[in-house]
């Protein structure tokens, strides 16, 4: 009887617990899972209205396009160097500012400000400083140099991943500042007493207790790096200099000129590397940590 009864309030725990993820299961149905199968679906017929099955020849077009050639060259030469940067700057940060330094508050407050600022504004900044006749080139010029057009020139990238850093660092620096402070100290205590050296201790100790937050945060970064179109749309339009031309870019032309196939392929081509470059980073994390508690 008393088995019976546990049985029943078992079954009762999982059917209270099945309602309760029910409205969340059914959102991420129709507002992900749904969109995404009627994409795939687009990315292998010809066109929305004859419904043709084309098999991987819009993928094929698709990679024959200079355009979207372009733009895939140029966001992962941004995402290789700006997410790495993303991530050792911020830990770096994290660990100066969790020593006692003078001019901590200043510090962490320039880099959070970025967080409370909207993009608009971040990017009326930047056009001040990097504008032909902005403050950058006034500084040149009155050293004897001549003015630049930053925003069409090849330092254009490098302008954009400058502001990149700025608008991230200040989140994944919290994110690591709250990581080490989750370090059981007592561990440290110990290697201290050892004769450890701060280089060791951070090695062998800290980074091995880090490694889920450097996945998290490298996971955000590789995330927020193809999200880099607001400020370069923002800063020169939908056709911008050849080096600031991103993925994007692309997908928003796309958009506009109607070419579902072709934008649907990049999609789906988008969301297998993802796939592929997430489930890397978590073999190699989850190979790294296993003997962490």
């Amino acid at each position: 009887m008393k088995k019976r009864k546990d049985q029943c309030g078992r079954r009762g725990e999982r059917i209270f617990s099945n309602i309760c993820v029910m409205p969340s299961l059914i959102g991420v149905l129709i507002f992900f899972l749904i969109p995404f199968g009627i994409v795939v679906y687009y990315s292998v017929i010809n066109n929305p209205i004859i419904h043709d099955f084309v098999g991987l020849e819009n993928y094929k077009r698709l990679m024959e396009t200079i355009a979207f050639r372009k733009a895939a060259a140029n966001t992962a030469s941004f995402s290789l160097i700006s997410v790495p940067l993303a991530v050792i700057l911020s830990l770096w940060m994290a660990v100066l500012l969790e020593r006692d330094i003078p001019g901590k508050s200043v510090v962490r407050t320039f880099f959070l400000s970025p967080l409370m600022v909207p993009t608009a504004s971040v990017v009326l900044v930047w056009q001040v400083l990097f504008h032909t006749n902005g403050t950058l080139n006034q500084i040149i010029e009155t050293f004897g140099g001549g003015s630049i057009d930053w925003m069409k020139s090849s330092h254009g990238q490098t302008i954009i991943i400058v502001m990149f850093l700025w608008k991230n660092m200040g989140y994944n620096m919290i994110l690591f500042m709250s990581a080490l402070a989750s370090i059981p100290r007592d561990i440290i205590e110990v290697a201290k007493l050892e004769g450890a050296s701060g280089w060791y201790q951070f090695v062998h100790i800290k980074l091995r207790y880090l490694s889920p937050t450097i996945l998290f945060v490298l996971i955000l970064s590789l995330i927020n790096s193809f999200k880099i179109f607001r400020e370069v749309y923002l800063l020169t339009g939908d056709y911008p200099y050849d080096k600031m031309y991103m993925l994007q870019h692309f997908m928003n032309n796309t958009f506009n000129s109607l070419d579902y196939q072709k934008l649907s392929s990049a999609a789906v081509l988008f969301s297998l590397i993802m796939i592929v470059i997430v489930a890397i980073l978590l073999a190699i994390e989850n190979h790294l940590g296993k003997d962490v508690e």
